[in-house]
């Protein structure tokens, strides 16, 4: 038998989950600002990638709350 979670137990699993996702996507676009100051010309492309592959995550994981959240309402 499946145990259901509360209205508040969801939104604790939610939170928790949503600030992982929000620190993997800027690790991702600090490394890649880091790379950028860093690096050589040629470097400045390969920082600008990681940036917006961070941007990609955290635009991915916005789709996926503001989906959840409308089915649930």
């Amino acid at each position: 038998m499946k145990k259901r979670l509360t209205q508040a137990e969801e939104f604790e699993i939610m939170k928790l989950v949503l600030d992982k996702f929000l620190w993997l996507g800027l690790a991702i676009m600090a490394f890649g600002m880091w790379v950028m100051v860093n690096g050589t010309t040629t470097e400045v492309l390969r920082g600008l990638s990681f940036m917006v592959a961070g941007a990609i995550v955290l635009i991915l994981f916005m789709m996926l709350i503001v989906k959840e959240y409308e089915i649930i309402k």
